[in-house]
């Protein structure tokens, strides 16, 4: 058994006490910190990322990530979100219901895991269904209310959803935590199941979704038998089918002017059929789909050495490659703390702007009317 005591003046705001070689995390309530537990589910299934985090109330951009950790899905979860969009009404209501179920037992397993004792609230993205902001719909499962009722937490939720009422895409919304977390990069470049771009023009924060990334890769990789092209190995076995390439870099929306934004609805109708009637070997869709992928990006933020690169893509060193071909130069990489949790970091920090009632959604990045602060809470 291991114990250490430790002393601490009125200035210390928390410390970490060792007994029997676990740890507990202890938080002064009326500190100068806010401890919040931010929740993101993205669009390539790669499961729940969950982060602890303190943040600094007078300098947001002093925040330390105490805790994370990331809960795979099981099947049955997988084959529910990738099936949801066929659900009718009632089916779906049920779903927000049983996902917020699911959010609530995992975020009080991690909360024990870590020993957390305070938690001011519980910021979280929830899964998107539906995402048709030109027809105003946008749906992002995990009922607010049930997650507060089993965590016994407050909990701040549905962060898209008043933008697209307000005429925007409901995303993305990571950008104001580009502006005030990560102001020192002249680009942040997020690689999921869509990569998407966050940089400042004119004075103002631009952001938009590039194109589609894991949620194409992953989908084609998985029919044979993986769950992921690890380091994108497969891939590299294959070959460019260039007339395929061509159609792909040639969609419409690459032509669009942001604010702009994709989902699932979007591949299904343009990039499924149309690679489906053009190749049929794995390795080779893979191989074009990363060329494309990369293409589009590295135009992006080509010749420019200020660029922060995070999510799951990072992890394919070939896609990665490919990136710095087309961007013209190397790109650093960050730790993987940064890399896998940055979005449920900043959805944590969108909570913490929703709670001071701040703007956390710019007009300039989503095409609402207005810049407004987003989220629905629901109290203990």
């Amino acid at each position: 058994m291991i114990i250490i005591f430790v002393k601490f003046d009125s200035k210390d705001t928390f410390f970490i006490a060792y007994f029997q070689q676990s740890f507990i995390i202890f938080t002064d309530m009326n500190s100068d910190f806010y401890f919040i537990i931010g929740l993101m589910s993205g669009t390539s299934l790669d499961g729940i990322d969950l982060v602890f985090v303190q943040f600094d109330k007078k300098e947001y951009k002093n925040f330390k990530i105490l805790a994370a950790d990331t809960i795979s899905y099981k099947d049955y979860w997988k084959e529910k979100l990738q099936t949801a969009i066929h659900f009718c009404e009632e089916k779906l209501l049920k779903l927000d219901i049983d996902y917020g179920e699911l959010l609530g037992a995992e975020i009080d397993v991690f909360i024990k895991k870590n020993n957390i004792k305070n938690v001011d609230f519980v910021a979280s993205h929830g899964h998107t269904i539906l995402h048709e902001p030109a027809k105003g719909i946008t749906l992002q499962i995990g009922n607010g209310k049930v997650i507060s009722e089993i965590t016994n937490k407050k909990v701040i939720c549905d962060f898209r959803t008043q933008d697209v009422t307000y005429g925007g895409q409901g995303a993305p919304l990571v950008p104001i935590g580009d502006e005030l977390l990560f102001a020192n990069y002249d680009y942040c470049v997020n690689l999921g199941g869509f990569a998407n771009v966050s940089f400042k023009e004119n004075k103002k924060r631009i952001a938009f979704d590039i194109c589609a990334v894991n949620i194409v890769l992953n989908y084609y990789v998985q029919k044979l038998g993986f769950e992921y092209d690890d380091k994108g190995q497969i891939a590299e076995t294959g070959k460019i089918n260039y007339e395929l390439l061509e159609k792909l870099n040639a969609l419409e929306f690459y032509k669009k002017a942001p604010p702009k934004s994709l989902g699932l609805e979007w591949v299904q109708t343009n990039i499924f059929p149309l690679i489906d009637k053009m190749e049929h070997d794995i390795p080779t869709i893979l191989r074009t789909f990363i060329e494309h992928s990369a293409i589009q990006i590295g135009e992006i933020i080509h010749k420019n050495e200020s660029v922060l690169i995070t999510g799951g893509g990072v992890f394919n060193s070939f896609l990665m490659q490919r990136i710095e071909f087309y961007a013209g130069n190397k790109i650093a990489i960050q730790s993987n703390e940064l890399i896998n949790y940055k979005e449920a970091l900043i959805f944590a920090f969108l909570g913490l702007l929703r709670l001071e009632n701040q703007v956390n959604c710019l007009r300039s990045v989503t095409g609402a009317k207005q810049d407004h602060s987003s989220g629905v809470i629901f109290n203990v």
